[in-house]
């Protein structure tokens, strides 16, 4: 399975400002082998003209959304890739969706200011890998957290870390921080090898990404950036 996040910030970055720099930060999305979207949102299309690509999504069939926030979701981007054919998923917490190479499991997410927030298990079926993605959230809820244990085993599981390494902070309640993601991965390293880290804001600390990746591998995390092509 390949990873291509295509952006990696929270909802208080200005996109009107990005460039290349892995210390800029585009609204949350990621691409699946090339075929399968998570997040539709406003930035795909600039990413891929700022990155030199061509044709990027040429190969997305399916698109997903964790939830509907106009940093994650953008409904002229989900028009502009249904126009070449790929299928926009409106799924719901509960829901089990089977596409022609991946089953996704959509679960509960405790972030309370949208609608519907969800977390997503995505399964591949060309190669069995499974990761799971919880990009806007806070502690996991009690049922999530049951759910995912039962499913036994995960290669990736990557976590919002929007509020960085501060701590006191109101979106506690709605965001992790990084004692947060650091205390779930200590329960769920016991079926999972491998942890990342993304949905990081611009104005709260660490400033750069050598700097949030510094503090995240001490806690065994490693830190998403955009354009990065992780194989799991």
């Amino acid at each position: 399975m390949k990873l291509h996040f295509l952006g990696t910030g929270a909802a208080d970055w200005d996109v009107s400002k990005a460039n290349a720099s892995q210390d800029f930060r585009r609204h949350s999305s990621m691409l699946v082998d090339g075929c399968l979207l998570v997040d539709p949102g406003a930035c795909i299309f600039e990413f891929e003209s700022t990155y030199g690509y061509t044709d990027l999504y040429a190969g997305v069939t399916d698109i997903v959304c964790t939830h509907k926030h106009g940093d994650h979701y953008n409904p002229e981007t989900v028009k502009k890739l249904e126009a070449r054919g790929a299928v926009f998923h409106d799924l719901k917490a509960g829901d089990v969706l089977e596409t022609e190479g991946y089953i996704i499991r959509a679960f509960e997410a405790n972030h309370r200011t949208a609608n519907l927030p969800m977390h997503l298990v995505i399964e591949s079926k060309a190669d069995g890998k499974r990761i799971f993605y919880g990009c806007d959230g806070a502690w996991l809820f009690y049922d999530t957290y049951r759910a995912l244990f039962a499913l036994e085993r995960f290669d990736m599981m990557i976590f919002d870390c929007t509020i960085g390494d501060i701590h006191g902070d109101y979106r506690i309640f709605e965001h992790n921080n990084v004692a947060m993601i650091a205390e779930m991965r200590e329960l769920f390293k016991k079926i999972c090898p491998r942890f990342l880290a993304s949905h990081l804001a611009r104005t709260l600390p660490p400033a750069t990404h050598a700097e949030t990746a510094a503090v995240l591998a001490d806690h065994g995390f490693e830190t998403a950036y955009d354009n990065a092509i992780i194989e799991v």
